[in-house]
């Protein structure tokens, strides 16, 4: 899921271990009759209505990236709606229970803490009494794999769709390679029955920005956290590169066989030059057009005195 919820507050034991870990984000000592721990379920393993799931790799991969984050109301990042700060985090087995598609299911569970100030006391209230429950991650994933061919769902060699049943195997993308966890947020009525991850808004933004900085004439200066970004997109976009030429070299020779399939001889030059100038979408379409059945065109035999058909004795056609 991408949505997780607030899990009921156990005893622990390493009480003091983890106020050292909240005052380590506080800038006086805290104690502890001022902050209310909680544990929060972020996100697991299991397919959600997106047809999306994390690889296990990936959550244990975010479990470094989300400790210190914050937790916002609704996921409106503003200074009033910051309530929580996480402390820890880490992946479990939830013993007894599989994924839709049977595996063990894992989750990613984090410890977090609200200062108990009047403002909060309503939301910690809130908290105890079950009514504020369910949360929602915000996070950025590197890729998405398809369940059935095994490929990126961003990439032209696969052709498969979210949700459909491809010889008895289920389509789902699973989000691997996590490049950065924004927030988790307090939400009042989830996106999605046990996921809602905004997979990489804050991203596309970003490079929309530095897309129009760039046009103008002005110099452009980039943090090193912005410029590491910069690189992984453009090293991103090389990959869907990579993809898309060596799909569209595999379209290409689908197309001269099914035109030496159909008759048509051509020289290598004439060919190559015909078939270069056009695009994925035309060569997809010629090709689609080439592999159809021929239409059978059935003759009429008529006799030259009337119009129904005959045997084979005088005809006309």
């Amino acid at each position: 899921m991408k949505n997780g919820i607030v899990l009921k507050n156990a005893a622990f034991d390493g009480a003091e271990d983890e106020m050292a870990l909240v005052n380590s984000y506080a800038r006086r000592e805290l104690s502890a009759e001022e902050v209310y721990l909680f544990t929060v379920a972020l996100c697991d393993n299991d397919v959600d209505r997106d047809y999306e799931r994390f690889s296990l790799e990936a959550l244990r991969e975010m479990e470094k990236l989300f400790v210190g984050k914050t937790g916002i109301l609704d996921h409106n990042p503003t200074a009033n709606n910051q309530k929580a700060r996480i402390i820890s985090c880490k992946t479990e087995r939830v013993e007894g229970r599989a994924t839709a598609v049977g595996d063990p299911l894992y989750r990613l569970t984090a410890r977090a803490y609200i200062l108990r100030t009047d403002g909060n006391r309503e939301l910690i209230e809130q908290i105890e009494a079950g009514i504020v429950k369910e949360v929602s991650v915000g996070c950025s994933m590197g890729s998405t794999v398809c369940s059935v061919c095994g490929n990126d769902m961003r990439s032209p060699m696969c052709e498969h769709h979210k949700g459909r049943v491809y010889d008895g195997t289920l389509c789902y993308g699973e989000l691997r390679k996590p490049r950065d966890a924004y927030e988790f947020s307090f939400v009042a009525v989830p996106a999605q029955r046990a996921a809602g991850v905004i997979k990489s808004g804050v991203k596309e933004k970003q490079m929309d920005e530095w897309k129009k900085a760039l046009g103008t004439e002005g110099e452009v200066t980039l943090s090193k956290g912005e410029s590491d970004r910069l690189r992984e997109y453009i090293a991103e976009l090389q990959q869907e590169h990579e993809y898309a030429k060596a799909y569209r070299e595999e379209l290409v020779g689908r197309l001269k066989k099914a035109l030496r399939d159909k008759g048509v001889e051509l020289d290598y030059a004439t060919e190559n030059c015909i078939i270069g100038k056009l695009s994925v979408g035309e060569t997809q379409a010629l090709l689609k057009a080439l592999s159809k059945k021929e239409r059978r065109v059935r003759a009429q035999l008529y006799s030259a005195d009337s119009e129904k058909p005959v045997g084979n004795t005088e005809f006309r056609i």
